[in-house]
């Protein structure tokens, strides 16, 4: 034989031969185990990761296409990134709060005035005099009922309607001080009647 040249004779390359066979079967199961772990780590859906390993049991190919259509990032990657921009969304939330909302200059819960604008921010309660939110309906402190101020343009609507309807000027109307306009009347005759046109017969 040619190989007995190398010192290879038959009994040798049979056991060559049973190594390289027994090595890809090991490399086979491995590589359908690494599927399976792998998968688990990428999809949530049990049946997919049933599919994937399953499609890994073609010798090599199903592997191949696994790592070629599986997903780019592990789970715990997206939890991660999920948590991270939950965290960012977040803080971007309490630093709008936690600023002025005409100047977004940052303030505390506790101001009544933004000490940049000078702008109302809160109004405080009439027994505990701690500040409250806008939307509150009852001081969370002392349990005071929160009266809700009406714009001024609604009152100012209401204050003119009351006067229409009472016949009386209403506050903050402006005062007429001008002289009347007079209606002309026709000038009237001696006996008190209206001068006849000429020619005209009764």
């Amino acid at each position: 034989m040619p190989l007995a040249i190398f010192g290879i004779d038959g009994g040798a390359l049979d056991l060559v031969v049973n190594l390289l066979v027994l090595f890809l079967i090991v490399v086979y199961l491995a590589l359908i185990y690494w599927t399976y772990l792998d998968a688990r780590r990428r999809i949530e859906d049990p049946v997919l990761i049933a599919c994937a390993t399953a499609a890994s049991v073609f010798p090599y190919l199903g592997t191949v296409v696994y790592t070629i259509l599986r997903p780019p990032e592990f789970l715990e990657d997206r939890e991660e990134r999920e948590l991270e921009l939950r965290a960012a969304e977040l803080e971007l939330r309490q630093r709008i709060e936690q600023s002025c909302p005409h100047c977004e200059y940052p303030i505390e819960r506790n101001y009544l005035r933004c000490p940049n604008c000078e702008r109302r921010l809160r109004n405080p309660c009439r027994k505990c005099h701690k500040p409250l939110d806008p939307r509150w309906g009852i001081c969370p402190y002392c349990e005071t009922e929160v009266r809700k101020q009406r714009p001024e343009r609604d009152t100012r609507r209401e204050r003119a309607r009351a006067g229409r309807t009472s016949g009386k000027r209403p506050s903050g109307a402006p005062r007429s001080d001008g002289p009347t306009r007079r209606t002309q009347r026709p000038p009237v005759g001696a006996q008190g009647r209206p001068p006849q046109r000429p020619g005209s017969s009764r």
